[in-house]
Order: structure tokens, then sequence, then C-alpha cells
């Protein structure tokens, strides 16, 4: 979707832990308790009950910089790209090929769970400008631009991975949300953004930066997603490489310094009333991992989310287990054969939690 063209030059990536020991900090330490360590995955064999009843999806520092050669250094883990050091940005997830792949289906997924609708704040169809936060490829952007022709929307990443043929009332800016933010004060109607767990350092600074920029009747809406794999009948055990997923991204975000707690600690609902929004609303999703549900939906929907693991797995976990959490890239391939092995497992019925918050800026 994007118009890359030439591979831009990479640089080996900078570990949370590296830069903690550069400040004078401790490095890595050894893993909590409850955490396995590496070396269990490659003394466990994988489970041969496994059976691929999913096969048909498994192959499936200025906040707005011009762009510049210096962006398009991306950074190198493992042969996974990541995006430019730039501001105080540390993204977790690849910006190459493979990932902005799964970046667009995550888009139809999400517009699937709430009912084929881009957003659920109750905004006028008179709405003239809109920000996107975290746009990754765009796609929300010019989805959202043909279906109000009327308004400028602007979507703003810390990655150049956006195409370059849009609809005319479609912008992008190289931007990072960390900073303080260089739009005006009251300049949107509707500030959106989605899928940043992990990304923002003070989710506080971010929700009143928005409250700042959206006028006075404005909305500000934020989607994200729990890391925590669930089971209703127990099925999804802690010792299980998806009740590891959860317990790694948990202390993972602790060294790397950005919660993947968004959910499980209210901080959207927390930093919308401190930042002074009124009128919050609050949707809770479930999203089934494979065709387990009966619900016709609900299996739809887990179909849908397990294409999109198949599709890159290792994107999801590579940064996590090794810059932050000092695995190999050894250890880390065992650790997804486990993984991949118990989401084709039709005796197991995970799913993850979806959150939707809207709020309104009071009109003084």
């Amino acid at each position: 979707m994007s118009d890359k063209g030439k591979s831009p030059p990479q640089s080996p990536a900078k570990s949370p832990t590296e830069t903690a020991a550069a400040a004078g900090n401790p490095g890595p330490s050894e893993p909590p308790a409850d955490i396995l360590p590496a070396s269990y995955w490659r003394d466990v064999p994988v489970d041969d009950h496994a059976d691929d009843a999913d096969s048909a999806f498994d192959d499936a520092q200025s906040s707005t910089a011009s762009l510049s050669e210096s962006i398009l250094q991306y950074r190198s883990l493992h042969g996974r790209t990541y995006h430019s050091n730039i501001g105080h940005a540390e993204a977790w997830q690849p910006n190459d090929e493979a990932h902005t792949e799964v970046m667009d289906m995550n888009h139809h997924l999400n517009t699937l769970l709430l009912g084929d609708k881009l957003f659920l704040a109750p905004i006028p169809d008179s709405i003239q400008s809109v920000l996107d936060i975290g746009t990754g490829t765009g796609i929300w952007v010019i989805d959202f631009a043909d279906q109000y022709p009327g308004a400028r929307v602007i979507g703003t990443d810390v990655s150049p991975i956006q195409p370059t043929w849009v609809p005319p009332n479609v912008s992008f800016e190289i931007d990072d949300a960390n900073q303080p933010w260089t739009f005006k004060d009251e300049q949107f109607d509707f500030i959106h953004t989605r899928g940043m767990i992990g990304c923002i350092a003070d989710w506080s600074a971010f929700y009143k930066e928005a409250f700042r920029c959206i006028k006075p009747g404005g909305y500000f809406e934020h989607h994200d997603n729990s890391t925590a794999y669930q089971s209703d009948d127990g099925s999804v055990a802690e010792d299980s490489p998806m009740g590891q997923w959860t317990k790694v991204f948990w202390e993972g975000g602790k060294k790397f310094g950005r919660t993947f707690r968004i959910v499980e600690d209210d901080v959207q609902v927390k930093c919308m009333e401190e930042a002074g929004f009124v009128d919050i609303e609050v949707r809770d999703f479930k999203c089934p991992v494979g065709t387990w549900p009966k619900d016709s939906k609900l299996k739809q929907l887990g179909a849908y989310v397990k294409m999109i693991l198949d599709t890159d797995l290792e994107g999801f976990v590579l940064y996590m287990w090794s810059a932050v959490m000092g695995w190999t890239a050894d250890e880390v391939q065992v650790y997804l054969a486990h993984l991949r092995r118990q989401l084709r497992d039709p005796r197991v019925h995970p799913w993850a939690g979806h959150r939707v918050v809207y709020g309104r800026k009071p009109v003084a």
C-alpha cells in the first residue's frame, strides 16, 4: 500500500536496556519467578496434540519533523526494521512490509468489531478537522476522508509508511506523540487514536495534549487491546505460551517504560477524566482467537485474529522478547514454535479484550 521505493539504510536497534545502562540504571536482571526463562522452551517438546483446525489461515527533538533522509534510517533487529530514532519514540512493532500488512488487516478487524464503523463517537456529519495519532499505514485516515469528503484529515506517525496517492483532503506528518504537540489549541473537531499500547511513555500528558488541541464540543476516541490472553474454561494456563505472552508483555512494559496494561489499569478512563473530558463512554469487546466460538460473528472475528497472528507472529514478539527481555534470536524462535502450536490447538479457547473509550471536551 505504501510507496517505499528503495529500501532505506538500516542501523542496529538500540534496546531499552542499553538506554537504561547509559543513564546509569541497572541492566537486565533475572526474570520474575512467574516468567519462565528462555531455556524452558528449549527443553519442552512441542505439543503434538495440537491440530491445524484453522489451516486455511495458517499461510495467510521536535514533535513534527520533515521527511528527511535521517527519518528513513530505520533501525534493524534480527532482520526486521523499526522506525528511526526521532524524539522519544520507541516503537516495539516493526514497520517493514510484513508488518504493515498486519496493520491493514488490523484495521479491517477493528471495523468488523465495531459493526462496519470507523469510530463510535457521535460526531456531526459537518465535521471539518480531524487528527489520527499513530496512523500506521494511514488506512483509517483514508477511509475516514472518503466517508467525510468535507473534512480535512491529518494522520501522524513516527514511520513514513503511508501511501502517496491519497484523497485530496488527506495529509500525513512525521510525529512523535510522546513530545509536546505542535498543533494549535482547539484545532480539531475529532482526534482518534488506535493500537498505541506500548508506545506512549506518559498517557496523562498524551491525553492533556489531545484535550488542548480539541475544539470545545469536540471528541477524543481511543481504541486499544489487552495483551492478556484469557479463557473462560481455563484452557489458557499461566505456564503455557499464551499465558507467558501476557506476563512477558506486562513485565517488559516495566523495563520498557511503556505500560501494556492499558485496559487492566483503566488508563483510558482515568486519563480522560484527569484531562477534563466529559460524557465519557466505554465499550468493551471480546476478541476470540481461532474459530472455536459457536456464535457466527465471534467465529468470524476469531478467524480474522488468527489470520493476523499467523501473518506475522514474529513481528509481535521479537522486539519485546529480544531487545527488552534479552532473549537470543534462537530462543525467540523456539518460543514461537510452541506459541504457534498452541494457537492451532482446538482444545484451547483464548480471547483478549478490546476497549473503546471516547469523551467530549466541554463547551466553556
